[in-house]
């Protein structure tokens, strides 16, 4: 007679008598055991004793409620998923629930189907979680080749809102928004590798690397015959994705006659080859990215309102360096010691006099031109110490005058405030559109002015978002 593996336990933490009982009967019978707490005191007991591989609890409860007893579980290091649960939801209750890191928040009443597919669902994260962790010890860590930096709440936002993605299905699309060089190509392969299809392609295109006929036949492929120079049978990108990711990076330089058959690839998931007759399905999830404002874009007549809102399923906005400054220092550690095992050398820890120099830039860049400064220091480094007058330029303090370029055509006092505030007024201008490449709807944000009043300080001054974009 073989012994019976150990069933997965569920702990149920909640002080009604009559909701505890129902949820008994919900698991009855199952491969699952339930046990109970009824606070939450007793509920931290359970889980040293039990160690369960999920847990729900209620709100409100007596000695200690549900938040707070999710907050004792986050400081004792436990992972385990958790469900919170309400019988009067509010916003409040919800977003403190999800900042304590509950996998979960449900109101009562609700469905018993639902209950058990979720319950199911965390079970299954905690197990995968468990293996990854047995591996790691197994095998060492080892950085990522694609890490994502930064612990500032902006940074964690984002994290939440890949693991929220991940557990998706594949089908889902998603569309990532920023500045050049925020990293959206990182949260579009984090999306992948963290997925349940990790192990299949990762397709990336840029869209503005090719022409718009070579572009086509890249993306879909092509039969032989189908145009001049077509001499045998093209597999595209499409379809060598599988059932992986399909990144399409710079969606808003795509071609207008593009953008109309992506859209219907989107909306019937299947597609033909150039030349071809055949369907053939698309199984990999779409991830597109712009530093572009796509609603600008349509407003404009450059991209397609319809394929836009087909694209923006869950929408990322990444933030760029300048709104999340807290991360500079750890980028800068990150890369001084990427780029001293690179270039074998042992540079020291900057300085405070260096580190804050790092610190007052805006990064027009982000953490692309973050990376290229500390490469550069790195390698013009004379010691094991990057010292101030070796830091490049971009990191030395700022000679702007207010007055520099002000030449006065009156000795008039009140004129010359004018022309004065008129070159400040261009400049800042000017500064922000360089931040944004472009994107006037964040420029104005960065400037704390009326998108109309931006515009209007740009037709002033004959500036043109246009010459501003990154290509």
């Amino acid at each position: 007679m073989t012994e019976s593996p150990l069933k997965e336990k569920i702990l149920i933490v909640d002080d009604d008598q009559p909701f505890v009982f129902a949820f008994r009967k919900i698991f009855a019978g199952s491969d699952y055991q339930v046990v109970f707490a009824f606070d939450g005191l007793e509920g931290l007991q359970k889980v040293e004793e039990e160690m369960p591989s999920v847990i729900f609890t209620d709100v409100s409860m007596p000695q200690m409620d549900g938040l707070e007893f999710l907050s004792n579980l986050k400081k004792r290091g436990v992972d385990t998923p958790v469900v919170v649960m309400t019988g009067v939801g509010t916003m409040d209750t919800a977003i403190k629930a999800i900042q304590q890191g509950a996998y979960e928040y449900v109101t009562k009443p609700f469905d018993v189907n639902k209950v058990r597919i979720l319950a199911n669902r965390a079970i299954e994260a905690n197990r995968l979680k468990r293996e990854v962790r047995e591996l790691k010890t197994q095998l060492g860590h080892a950085p990522e080749k694609y890490e994502m930096i930064g612990n500032s709440p902006e940074m964690q936002e984002v994290y939440k809102m890949i693991g929220s993605v991940t557990a998706t299905p594949n089908v889902t699309t998603v569309l990532i928004l920023g500045e050049s060089g925020t990293g959206k190509e990182l949260v579009a392969r984090a999306i992948h590798s963290r997925g349940a299809n990790a192990s299949e392609p990762f397709i990336g295109i840029n869209c503005t690397a090719l022409p718009e006929n070579l572009l086509e036949s890249e993306l879909f492929g092509h039969e032989r015959g189908a145009f001049t120079g077509a001499i045998g049978r093209k597999i595209g990108k499409f379809e060598l994705a599988r059932r992986g990711t399909i990144f399409l990076d710079e969606i808003g330089s795509m071609p207008p006659g593009l953008q109309q058959k992506l859209l219907r690839a989107l909306q019937e998931r299947e597609f033909e080859r150039l030349g071809g007759m055949m369907p053939i399905k698309i199984r990999a999830r779409f991830i597109a990215s712009t530093h572009r404002d796509l609603e600008e874009e349509i407003e404009e007549g450059h991209f397609r309102s319809d394929l836009f809102f087909r694209l923006n399923v869950v929408s990322f906005r990444l933030p760029p360096l300048r709104q999340r400054k807290e991360d500079i220092p750890v980028l800068v550690n990150h890369f001084l010691a990427k780029y001293s095992q690179q270039l074998v050398k042992q540079i020291l820890p900057l300085s405070k006099e260096v580190m804050e120099a790092f610190l007052e830039y805006d990064y027009p860049g982000n953490v692309r031109e973050l990376a290229n400064l500390v490469e550069r220091c790195v390698i013009m480094a004379k010691s094991q110490m990057i010292l101030p007058n070796t830091l490049p330029k971009e990191l030395k303090p700022n000679e702007f005058s207010i007055t520099s370029g002000l030449k006065p055509n009156s000795l008039i006092l009140k004129e010359a405030k004018q022309q004065a505030l008129n070159i400040i007024e261009k400049k800042v201008i000017v500064e922000n559109l360089k931040h944004t490449a472009g994107n006037v709807t964040q420029a104005a944000q960065n400037a704390q002015i009326a998108r109309e009043s931006f515009q209007r300080l740009m037709k002033k001054y004959g500036l043109s978002s246009k010459d501003f974009r990154k290509v």
